[in-house]
């Protein structure tokens, strides 16, 4: 697992993207707006960042895959995907490099053991519910979000099957490494993960298929943001 930390600068600008790198934009709105309207600005960003890194005037029309994932289909050679919880997003873009990337936030309430052993590998589960009370919640969201991830990043739901790809864990329920994964998903050693934790209370992941890739990361907070509560529930 790798680290990531943050940069701040603004996507008013034509933005260079190496081959081999992969950029994460983490986009802070207010936490009081209603999720459709955090979905809409965040979508809006989206294309004004596609645009910077296309270097074209408009943003791109966006499009769905049969399993729901978002693409442009006139900039094939840009891959991208989003994530969010509340008002904390993450962008990942990539030059023709399909990938994933999920966040969470940990003030959750959910029956770990239950929905451990029905979405995950039993080794998996097993290692969870040993685990000391305080530690589990985290555990479960982190192994959450490094499956959700690469399902994203294979283009699939979770009707693919978290259970398909399985995680190596340390003694914290940390993920490692893919440990094993759906043979129409290639081998595990294949795989690159990330953590990206892009403020107190949330946890996210990133997820590729490939070569190692530099990963820059990069903050933008909207001006007119206000602060405020709110809730975007997320159901696993």
């Amino acid at each position: 697992m790798q680290i990531i930390q943050t940069d701040r600068f603004s996507a008013e600008r034509d933005l260079p993207l190496a081959a081999d790198e992969i950029h994460v934009w983490h986009v802070v709105f207010d936490a009081a707006l209603k999720p459709r309207e955090i979905t809409a600005a965040s979508h809006a960003f989206l294309g004004r960042l596609l645009m910077a890194y296309a270097n074209v005037d408009a943003p791109p029309a966006i499009a769905r895959t049969e399993r729901g994932k978002p693409h442009a289909p006139s900039l094939a050679h840009l891959d991208f995907n989003l994530t969010h919880a509340r008002g904390e997003v993450l962008i990942a873009v990539a030059r023709e490099q399909p990938l994933g990337i999920d966040l969470e936030r940990v003030d959750r309430e959910i029956e770990i053991d239950d929905i451990a052993r029905r979405y995950f590998s039993t080794a998996e589960a097993d290692a969870i519910e040993a685990l000391a009370p305080e530690r589990k919640l985290v555990a479960f969201l982190r192994l959450w979000t490094c499956k959700e991830a690469v399902l994203k990043a294979l283009g699939e739901g979770i009707s693919f099957g978290l259970d398909r790809v399985a995680f190596a864990l340390d003694a914290n329920g940390t993920p490692q490494h893919v440990a094993a994964i759906a043979a129409d998903a290639g081998m595990p050693d294949e795989w690159r993960l990330a953590t990206i934790d892009p403020a107190p209370g949330y946890l996210g992941a990133l997820a590729w298929r490939g070569a190692a890739r530099r990963i820059r990361t990069f903050q933008h907070i909207p001006q007119h943001r206000h602060s405020g509560e709110g809730r975007n529930p997320i159901s696993p």
